[in-house]
């Protein structure tokens, strides 16, 4: 492996690689993919597509597309980004979030979102650990029931990750340290081998999955925030408590 490099894309053959590179990484069915006119358009209108590359060859990328919030608060909702499996654990999709966030910035940008799994454990202590998102809202099966091999046949239940890029908390946390998650109110845990269990099992995961949106619907209507994350050998844990802009 040579070193890796990223880059933003932009030809119509990078595009039509990222393309394909979706179908691996996911498994969509050609109608739930995302087309490469999607991918032309976020060039165009203000979103952002990168890739990462080992010499010739992409091996990840993600694409973001701009949004707008009440108030006119603009921002960017990062919708994909994807590792080919050889590549994954080498912090390939670090290296392009930093490089969404440091596009975001020179733009006068300070908020990116992104859904993921709650199931998706390891997914989870990325975004709140790794990058310094915080949670506060869910929605139920957002996505509709996919033919991803990725999804289980589950229902894609989503958490919402706001990273706020200039906050002190995202500060701390890229340079290595721990930002204080204040007093923490609630916990929602989720078995270490929910992998498995999905795999093997999709009555018993849709039983912890039901339980487990439940519960995060609930303490959001609380006006809770996820603040934090820890992994045991046993399971996965969101940390809940209260979470104020910096």
């Amino acid at each position: 492996m040579t070193e890796i490099s990223t880059r933003p894309l932009s030809t119509h053959d990078e595009l039509r690689e990222a393309v394909r590179l979706q179908k691996v990484i996911w498994g969509f069915a050609d109608y739930e993919s995302l087309p490469l006119r999607l991918f032309v358009v976020a060039t165009k209108i203000g979103g952002q597509v990168y890739g990462a590359f080992d010499g010739p060859n992409m091996i990840a990328y993600c694409l973001a597309i701009p949004g707008v919030k009440p108030g006119a608060k603009a921002y960017l909702h990062s919708h994909m980004l994807g590792v080919l499996p050889a590549y994954q654990n080498l912090h390939i999709g670090r290296t392009l979030k930093l490089e969404q966030r440091k596009d975001a910035i020179a733009r006068g940008l300070d908020l990116i979102e992104w859904t993921f799994d709650p199931l998706e454990i390891k997914n989870a202590y990325f975004n709140i650990v790794k990058l310094g998102a915080i949670v506060r809202r869910f929605v139920l099966n957002n996505y509709g029931t996919t033919t991803s091999h990725l999804h289980g046949g589950l229902p894609t239940d989503r958490c919402f990750a706001e990273w706020w890029l200039l906050s002190k908390r995202v500060e701390t946390v890229l340079a290595g340290g721990q930002p204080d998650w204040g007093r923490i109110e609630e916990r929602i845990a989720v078995p270490a081998d929910i992998a498995e269990i999905r795999a093997n099992d999709t009555k018993r995961a849709r039983e912890i999955q039901k339980s487990i949106s439940e519960r995060f619907i609930q303490y959001f209507d609380r006006g809770l925030a996820v603040v934090g994350f820890e992994r045991s050998e046993q399971a996965g844990t969101y940390l809940f408590g209260q979470w104020k802009p910096e």
